[in-house]
């Protein structure tokens, strides 16, 4: 596990008035690292670890530290560690298999949504944008090129 990443857990739950236990880095650990996950992929690889009464409590303690945050999609969703571990990104869902594709590299989404806010006079504290479409995998799987 990345030190900073681990450090910056430990000062959140203890600001928060937690301690960081083993339980609790099982499951930084299990959303470090890796692309959003679904509470039931989250299990499955806690599997043999950690219940999932447990499993629950600490991905909604999380979410009031501010630690993960959900990523909405259509009525399901999905959780990853929030901006503060993992740099503020934007994501594309294939509607197909459901991979995530976070967006990194796109510093004019970033201004464009600022300019939204500004021109609707809203102060933004913070946004998530999120493409919907179809991956190249399920899109060669249901349409294959003919020749």
């Amino acid at each position: 596990m990345n030190y900073d990443s681990y450090e910056l857990l430990e000062n959140t739950l203890r600001l928060g008035g937690y301690s960081v236990t083993k339980q609790r880095r099982l499951v930084f650990e299990l959303l470090l690292k890796h692309e959003p996950q679904a509470m039931h992929e989250l299990y499955e690889r806690s599997i043999g670890r950690l219940d999932r009464a447990s499993l629950y409590r600490i991905i909604a303690l999380f979410e009031r530290l501010g630690i993960v945050q959900k990523l909405s999609m259509g009525w399901k969703y999905k959780l990853e560690l929030s901006d503060m571990f993992t740099g503020h990104h934007h994501h594309i869902t294939c509607l197909k298999c459901g991979r995530v594709i976070p967006i990194k590299e796109d510093l004019s989404i970033e201004r464009f949504i600022t300019s939204i806010a500004q021109k609707h006079r809203v102060s933004a504290v913070k946004h998530q944008l999120e493409i919907q479409g179809y991956c190249n995998s399920c899109r060669e799987h249901d349409h294959p090129l003919t020749v």
